[in-house]
């Protein structure tokens, strides 16, 4: 596990860019890459999704798809081991059967994705052996503490 502590929206961003280039090279075809980001409200969620879309080349805005569930985003260019990166809001999901309505299991077998889900302890027994964890914690109004979990 790795800790970092991020003093501003900036930093977070670079965090991200960094984390991006570690796992692209770690990614294994047969599947999508999924990681569980966890912490409570405002805690950085969705600015590191962000960060990370940007990273990715990303054009559309990204934005919490909290009424939506989940959205896809084409990712530009071939520097990245994905073509796409599916963003999940599991926040209003009671269980983790829920994600059967994504059809999660197909989004899933395709390595040609990278999967960010909020709120992943909420569906936590419904995501594929391997995944990761980022949990993220607000320690002041613009400094956050995210853990990289192995």
């Amino acid at each position: 596990m790795k800790s970092i502590i991020s003093h501003s929206i900036e930093e977070t961003r670079e965090i991200a860019k960094k984390w991006l280039n570690e796992i692209s090279s770690t990614a294994i075809n047969d599947e999508a890459f999924v990681v569980g980001l966890c912490g409570h409200l405002g805690s950085g969620k969705t600015a590191f999704v962000q960060a990370v879309a940007d990273a990715l080349g990303v054009k559309e805005q990204v934005t919490s798809p909290t009424f939506v569930i989940m959205k896809i985003y084409n990712i530009n260019g071939d520097k990245w081991p994905w073509k796409r990166l599916v963003h999940i809001d599991a926040y209003r999901l009671e269980r983790a059967e829920e994600l059967g309505a994504l059809n999660f299991e197909s989004v899933v077998a395709d390595p040609h994705n990278l999967i960010l889900i909020e709120w992943a302890e909420n569906v936590k027994s419904g995501l594929p052996e391997g995944w990761r964890k980022i949990g993220f914690e607000t320690l002041e109004e613009n400094e956050r503490k995210i853990e990289f979990v192995d």
